[in-house]
């Protein structure tokens, strides 16, 4: 995936609220393409294997169950420098510091319903969308 690949997730919170096909728009319309993408459901379990890296924090449970919760739509996304620009796309974590626009600040919730993810690194996108998809996954 390197370069112009990333992994992103429509998190339960926006699902549940009707607004996956809103957020895929802006995606595609900021020039992304999706290369691969599936509606799901995490078990408990593999939102903690999703989230391991996190098993030690205090927050952890609680990310576990949020992500269990509900259907999450899971999508690997083509573009040049599409790291940087998907990070841009969706503002920041805290939808209240999220700039005017981007997907979190007018979709999501709270810091913790933030409605989308986003990998931060290109070595992270391939885990990320490699737990996902497999590649007959993928167009």
């Amino acid at each position: 995936m390197a370069g112009n690949r990333t992994f992103t997730m429509i998190k339960p919170d926006a699902v549940g609220a009707g607004n996956t096909g809103a957020i895929i728009k802006m995606i595609q319309e900021a020039g992304f393409r999706v290369v691969a993408m599936k509606k799901t459901h995490l078990t408990p379990e593999l939102a903690g294997s999703f989230y391991a890296v996190h098993k030690e924090r205090p927050f952890y449970a609680d990310l576990c169950k949020y992500m269990s919760s509900g259907a999450i739509v899971p999508m690997i996304l083509e573009k040049d420098n599409a790291i940087e620009d998907f990070r841009k796309l969706i503002g920041a974590t805290d939808p209240q510091k999220a700039e005017a626009g981007t997907i979190r600040a007018l979709f999501a919730k709270s810091i913790d319903a933030n409605a989308i993810h986003g990998s931060d690194s290109d070595e992270n996108a391939e885990i990320e969308g490699n737990f996902f998809f497999s590649q007959f996954e993928r167009f």
